[in-house]
């Protein structure tokens, strides 16, 4: 009988509290893509929903963003919505199914799971850790239990990010 393998620490997670209608949003996207390429698969990026009321299209965009993850693909489609923010907020689901039918992925089942809210239990749950947490706009990042507010600014977030990332990973080795 040999020896089990060490049991090798869970990776950190950075939950990205994030709003597919917000421009603010989009313009965190060069640093969700920055740290992606950092880190690679030593740091867990979660795509976390809080949609905000003032745009009227964010809790579907948050029930499509969870389908295209259950298809394998929830950041790509994330980044393809918020890189297109007006279409989004001129066509509203349509527009959700039409990216996802361009990204290859089942549309008619994205638009039956909009049909169907099978995935608005997880949006909700998301929103209401968000509120408990602090959470009051977006985009917000949480990493080590230290939230970072992005909605004001997003100067020097990354690299604050990557000062507790480096140090969570240096403490596993």
């Amino acid at each position: 009988m040999s020896d089990p393998s060490p049991v090798r620490p869970a990776v950190p997670v950075l939950d990205v509290w994030c709003e597919l209608q917000c421009p603010d949003c989009r313009g965190a996207l060069d640093d969700v893509r920055a740290l992606r390429a950092r880190y690679g698969d030593r740091l867990e990026l979660r795509l976390r929903h809080f949609p905000l009321e003032k745009h009227k299209h964010s809790f579907a965009a948050a029930q499509a963003a969870e389908e295209a993850l259950e298809q394998g693909r929830g950041w790509e489609f994330a980044e393809a919505v918020l890189g297109r923010v007006e279409e989004l907020d001129r066509a509203g689901e349509s527009f959700l199914v039409e990216v996802a039918r361009e990204l290859g992925l089942d549309a008619e089942e994205f638009d039956t799971a909009l049909i169907d809210g099978r995935h608005i239990l997880i949006v909700d749950a998301d929103q209401a850790e968000g509120k408990a947490i602090g959470v009051s706009g977006t985009p917000t990042y949480v990493i080590d239990g230290e939230r970072l507010d992005g909605g004001k600014s997003q100067d020097g977030l990354r690299e604050r990010i990557e000062q507790i990332a480096d140090r969570l990973l240096a403490a596993q080795e």
